[in-house]
């Protein structure tokens, strides 16, 4: 009994031990396993890693393969799914007597009232199908009169649509700068060679004379290039570590994304123009942060760069360094450190080439600098610089060594001595000018040369006096000028623009009121529950006519009341009252806009702006039609809807907006000239 017991318990010591190695076993192959599951994903997310930079590096090279935008692409079709009632189409079937035999009966009276159970239950049945049947012919009827409605409607609505594309090519190819805008930044909006999560922000204005686009574009940031170089697994406490990318190699790369995509947005714009009307694109690369020297958030340029169409067209992009291309093929520039937002200096922004004039009163005194006389101009200017804090005097009419107004800043530092040309010319400054003008800086020994216009400058002009100390002001930049500093100046004899932002429009010529029913709904609704404010502003160009024409909230309606807002009826969320014919003569533009409440709905951005549409309604507020709205974006806290524009012909289009800012209604309207305090 003592060996067997001990047999036993040596049984059982082994078997312990066999389950103790089995479960050694299994948490080596179950660590072994976590150890290389965790590793393939240490792998996979380093290969995320390089796919992100090797599409970086590729951007360029994927971009130009990229079909080119085409008008052809704006266009919609007017086909309609057909008509399909489904089982509204099927007539109901009717009983028939057969189906409704009589019960059974021993006498023959028993008989004849079991027939007559059977014609009453089946005449009974065949009304109810009679009636059933007429009411599926009512719908059907209705169905069909729906669908033809909607069918003519979405008919409309293309042709309209496509009416106005037409419109907007037929404006390119006549280079109306309006539709000269709109056609190419619905080009760069179209483009799809952008990764995701680059930012797509355009502004521009166009020189007809010189068929020059100016175009400030959105770039990227500095964290579009990812911070980590691999991802390894460490054994030790079993999480994952990150290899650092070196700083300079990140700048690098950054650096050259910027040139990259500045060469692609060139190409996007110029392979995008069938009908020549770019000669020259001047394009600035900018950043939406905050500025690291006053810690205000704004639009700091890291590239810019002015592109012949005859040099570019000449640049082999598929094997360019797209560094060395902008800064030396096409004498650009890219910031040295835009990890670090130094700016470089743009030299044409796209509000130099506004139109923009100020008056004041109805103009009748407000001298046409290009109807001056040429000496009073050259006295105007030279007391336009004596107003900038400068000492100016004009020069004598010989001998005078192409100098027109010697001035001299008393500022240290940047100060110094100024040379001034003065020319009053309706056409395009020649380059020659400008060539002349730094002759005689340099012979004069100046510290600067300025050259003043009532035209303006072209693109050679432009890239002339970059990097050298010559300043040119164009005509409207002159009439800026001298109604920032007190003085009085316009261009032509035309209807006066609108006033800046903030200026006063009393004085002006009152248009006649219309009729008090000649005037039109928009009723906006939007699915999502984040509350908005919906705005609109009253505009020449991208310039609000004053901040009495900005209808918002606190101001509901404009001076003439030919907008207003109005209290939403369903469906709509927000309502605005339009008198389009008793809008300002100087008014070109009615623009809609949105911004999220940061009172109802703080923290919240437009991500749940979504199915957005405008009702266009009569006086009576009967439906017209209905315009789409561009979607909401995270981040963003404000958006413009839209805008509806007045065309040469005087009939009012409507643009479709989609511009988005992250710094909700104040950034927004900064944008169309609003000082917010």
């Amino acid at each position: 009994m003592q060996r067997q017991q001990q047999r036993l318990l040596e049984a059982e010591a082994r078997r312990r031990r066999a389950e103790a190695r089995e479960a050694a076993t299994y948490q080596r192959y179950a660590a072994q396993a976590q150890r290389e599951h965790r590793q393939a994903e240490a792998r996979r997310r380093t290969q995320e890693l390089e796919a992100q930079v090797e599409s970086l590096r590729g951007l360029l090279a994927t971009g130009t393969r990229a079909p080119a935008f085409r008008a052809d692409a704006l266009l919609r079709t007017e086909e309609v799914a057909p008509f399909a009632p489904g089982a509204l189409a099927q007539p109901l079937p009717m009983p028939h007597p057969d189906a409704y035999p009589p019960r059974s009966a021993w006498t023959a009276h028993q008989r004849a009232q079991a027939q007559a159970e059977a014609r009453a239950r089946f005449e009974q049945d065949w009304y109810a199908a009679q009636a059933a049947e007429a009411r599926r012919q009512q719908q059907l009827a209705a169905y069909q009169r729906e669908y033809e409605r909607q069918t003519e409607a979405h008919r409309t609505e293309v042709r309209r649509h496509n009416a106005g594309v037409t419109e907007v090519t037929d404006g390119v190819r006549r280079g109306e700068p309006d539709a000269v805008v709109e056609f190419f930044s619905a080009a760069l909006y179209a483009a799809t060679a952008w990764p995701e999560g680059f930012p797509r922000q355009v502004g521009a204005a166009y020189d007809p004379a010189a068929r020059h686009l100016v175009v400030d574009w959105e770039l990227p940031g500095f964290g579009v290039v990812p911070e980590a170089k691999a991802v390894r697994y460490s054994a030790a406490d079993g999480g994952f570590k990150e290899s650092a990318r070196p700083v300079t190699q990140r700048r690098a790369l950054y650096r050259e994304v910027l040139a990259q995509s500045v060469l692609l947005v060139l190409h996007q714009l110029f392979a995008a123009d069938p009908f020549g009307a770019l000669s020259c694109v001047t394009l600035n690369g900018f950043v939406d942060e905050p500025d690291p020297a006053t810690g205000q958030r704004g639009h700091i340029v890291l590239a810019t760069v002015m592109a012949e169409r005859s040099a570019f067209d000449g640049l082999r992009l598929e094997v360019v360094d797209p560094v060395s291309c902008v800064t030396d093929g096409l004498r650009g520039q890219v910031s040295a450190r835009p990890d670090q937002l130094t700016a470089v200096r743009a030299a044409l922004r796209p509000r130099d080439l506004g139109d923009r004039v100020v008056t004041h009163d109805d103009g009748a005194e407000e001298p046409d600098l290009s109807a001056m006389d040429p000496i009073a101009f050259e006295g105007l200017v030279a007391e336009l610089f004596r107003a900038m804090g400068m000492q100016a005097v004009t020069t004598q009419r010989s001998n005078d060594g192409g100098v027109d107004v010697d001035a001299l800043d008393p500022a240290p530092i940047r100060g110094g001595k100024i040379v001034v040309q003065v020319k009053r010319y309706r056409n395009t400054v020649p380059p020659s000018a400008v060539r002349d003008l730094y002759g005689t800086v340099q012979d004069r020994g100046a510290n600067k040369g300025v050259l003043v216009t009532t035209s303006g400058f072209g693109p050679s002009s432009y890239t002339f006096v970059r990097g050298k100390p010559l300043e040119l002001i164009t005509g409207p930049q002159l009439v800026d000028l001298l109604h920032r500093h007190g003085l009085r100046g316009r261009l032509g004899h035309g209807a006066p623009a609108a006033p800046a932002a903030g200026a006063s429009t009393a004085g002006a010529p009152a248009r006649p009121a219309p009729p008090a029913d000649d005037h039109n709904v928009l009723g906006m609704s939007w699915s999502g529950g984040v509350a908005l404010d919906v705005c609109a502003l009253v505009c020449r160009g991208d310039r609000v006519l004053g901040d009495d024409w900005f209808v918002f909230y606190n101001n509901p309606r404009t001076p003439d009341g030919s907008v207003h807002a109005l209290p939403p009826a369903p469906p709509d969320r927000a309502a605005v009252r339009v008198a389009f014919d008793a809008l300002p003569a100087g008014a070109d533009r009615l623009v809609l806009v949105a911004a999220v409440d940061p009172e109802v709905d703080p923290g919240a951005d437009l991500s749940g702006f979504t199915d957005a549409h405008i009702r266009l309604l009569d006086p009576a507020l009967a439906e017209l039609g209905v315009l789409g709205v561009s979607d909401g974006r995270p981040g963003e806290t404000a958006l413009v809807l839209g805008s509806f524009r007045r065309r040469s012909s005087g009939d009012w289009d409507f643009v479709l907006g989609g511009k988005g800012y992250r710094g909700g209604l104040e950034e927004l309207v900064g944008d169309f000239g609003i000082e917010v305090n």
